[in-house]
């Protein structure tokens, strides 16, 4: 089932989740936003980082998963792993993307 959630970090940039929900953990996950990255394929390390993980995994515990997975020296700008976790969590935790969007 694909989910959908954003947050706008305070004094920051937004960042957007999307991903699956597959036998209770979080599959093809992809985040997105208007924030930056360095190096850029920081990006797909925090996709990779989160992708398995269990759908009951909280916020702290999604945050340091992100911190782990990034490439040493990243610089994120604008989002923080924290950021990314509450977006997962509300993507969890909130309605499918299908039936959230009006048609």
């Amino acid at each position: 089932m694909h989910r959908h959630g954003e947050y706008k970090m305070p004094g920051g940039k937004l960042v957007v989740v999307d991903l699956e929900l597959a036998a209770g953990h979080l599959e093809r996950v992809v985040v997105s936003g208007d924030f930056f990255l360095d190096p850029d394929e920081a990006l797909e390390a925090i996709d990779a980082a989160l992708a398995g993980l269990p759908a009951t995994t909280d916020t702290a515990a999604l945050a340091q998963a992100v911190e782990a997975g990034l490439p040493e020296g990243t610089t994120m700008f604008g989002i923080s792993a924290e950021a990314i976790a509450v977006a997962v969590r509300r993507a969890v935790d909130g309605m499918p993307a299908d039936e959230a969007r009006p048609t």
